[in-house]
């Protein structure tokens, strides 16, 4: 399973499949004008490329405004401004309010790291009609994602051997194939994209994120994170704090960690997320049809996937529900409790030996799309991650850790646990531990928090906002279920995010939402 800090575009997908269902490269020439006196040439936007997912072209909002793209100009080396360029996808619509209350350009990340902002943003375009009233919808995808010079490591037919394979080994020679496999993929991505490897780190896509900020034309930044984005707000942030305009961090990465207490973190939040929908389940005036008590859910689930181990069942035709397949599903069904119905469908029909629905769900984690095409999603996410992360895991320190994360998740806890060998072997070393996330002279910026998010456990808010530094990072809390906590339309979240985006009153540190 990849990193499964997942954009929500993800979640997305993944309804529209079950609901259906049931490039640029590296420029090579060297630019040595000024690249924030760049214009943009913004157009009709495309039908999005294989490597943003593909599908159709965004249809225009419900007031008849239309979505407009454009290609920036970066470089592709930062500590080289003048050499080679790439070209970074972008996507905007422009403020539906009078021209006098417009504030500039509001720039998201949906997160990832992976995830195509120019794919992510008409989709979740009606959620934030309120603050398209002074500001433009801009999003992007990041460099090394979608048409952003995306990365390339295997192809299709590979992807869907990889992602099938055992990632959860219990002998000497499973261990040694995953150890394989894992090579041959972070070859392929070395070979394919050898250009690109060293030049996607988050510090590198903060640049731009600043170059981007010049180009349309705002002395400050205007941000909303979320995941994955939030950490990417967060380096920008500690680069160019004086650059700071108004910013939000939903669903808030927890800096403060290693890969490996990351990776302990989001097996914590995946059990509680599952103990929830568990307890969910068999609380209900109807029956759950997965089990009779939360305890019953669960251990059924184990079950389960115990018995996919050894005996893959049908799945989406010809591929089979593997082990790996059906935990990946169960955790996408988990980033919305509106997915909730979904696992318990996915769940009763495995038990009876149909894994269609979960094999969706995984493949829409993974970015595949009911062609049997993937996005680039996984060789971005893989990418980055190694790019960033410095420490590099072996065999032996997994082993170690094991029971650690078995106590924290009998369910996820091996997957995310043997997860951390991913990089190991990358062509690029890693950056640093840790993210540095400090911005002392920084405006104000509101992290919020779900006490029931899996993938970004609700401590990380606490640790973000002080990481920022005194004054800077203001904490919210949403007592909720799901990943993230704006798109949940809490009017109390609503209110407080849409107040200080729009008319810059930040709310009390320490607020509640229920």
């Amino acid at each position: 399973m990849p990193n499964p800090s997942r954009p929500r575009a993800a979640v997305l997908t993944a309804t529209a499949v079950l609901l259906s269902s049931l490039a640029a490269g590296c420029g090579g020439d060297s630019r040595d004008e000024d690249l924030t006196a760049q214009k943009l040439n913004w157009k009709d936007c495309p039908a999005p490329s294989p490597s943003e997912g593909g599908g159709n072209a965004p249809s225009p909002l419900p007031d008849g405004a239309e979505w407009e793209c454009a290609t920036m100009r970066a470089p592709l080396d930062w500590s080289d401004p003048g050499g080679d360029t790439i070209g970074v996808a972008l996507i905007r619509a422009r403020a539906s309010g009078a021209e006098n209350r417009r504030i500039g350009s509001l720039l998201f990340n949906f997160g990832g790291p992976g995830g195509s902002g120019v794919t992510a943003l008409p989709a979740f375009g009606e959620e934030y009609a309120t603050l398209r009233t002074r500001y433009d919808l801009v999003s992007f995808d990041p460099r090394g994602v979608g048409r952003s010079a995306g990365v390339r490591c295997e192809n299709d037919r590979q992807l869907d051997a990889y992602l099938q394979q055992d990632m959860t080994p219990d002998d000497a020679a499973e261990r040694g194939t995953l150890l394989d496999n894992t090579e041959k993929f972070n070859a392929a991505c070395a070979k394919k994209s050898k250009k690109m490897l060293p030049h996607v780190r988050t510090t590198d896509a903060a640049r731009d994120m600043d170059l981007m900020r010049q180009v349309l034309g705002d002395d400050r930044l205007y941000y909303f994170g979320i995941s994955y984005g939030t950490e990417l707000g967060g380096v920008y942030a500690h680069l160019f704090p004086k650059n700071v305009g108004r910013a939000v961090f939903d669903a808030a990465v927890d800096p403060t960690r290693t890969p490996e207490q990351s990776a302990l973190g989001q097996a914590r939040g995946f059990q509680l997320a599952l103990d929830n929908y568990a307890e969910d389940c068999t609380s209900g005036t109807e029956d759950c049809p997965v089990g009779d008590t939360p305890q019953d859910v669960k251990d059924r689930i184990a079950a389960l996937l115990k018995s996919l181990d050894g005996k893959p069942i049908p799945g989406a035709f010809p591929r089979e529900l593997t082990q790996t397949a059906a935990t990946n599903g169960i955790a996408q069904s988990l980033y919305s409790k509106d997915f909730w119905e979904y696992l318990t469908e996915g769940l009763d029909r495995a038990y009876d030996g149909d894994g269609r629905i979960l094999m969706l769900l995984s493949d829409s984690m993974n970015g595949r799309n009911e062609n049997g095409e993937y996005s680039n999603i996984i060789a971005a996410n893989v990418s980055v991650n190694c790019a960033d992360d410095k420490p590099r895991y072996s065999v032996a320190q997994v082993e170690r850790r094991l029971p650690e994360f078995r106590a924290a998740s009998p369910v996820f806890g091996d997957f995310l646990a043997w997860g951390m060998v991913g990089c190991t072997d990358w062509a690029v070393p890693g950056a640093a531990d840790r993210p540095d996330v400090s911005a002392a002279g920084s405006a104000p910026i509101l992290v919020v928090g779900n006490t029931g998010d899996p993938a970004t456990p609700y401590e990380g808010a606490h640790r973000m906002a002080a990481a920022l530094g005194k004054g800077v990072g203001v904490e919210l809390t949403y007592k909720g279920q799901g990943h993230g906590a704006y798109d949940s339309k809490n009017t109390c979240v609503r209110a407080a995010v849409d107040g200080y985006l729009l008319n810059g009153r930040a709310p009390t540190a320490g607020t509640v939402c229920s």
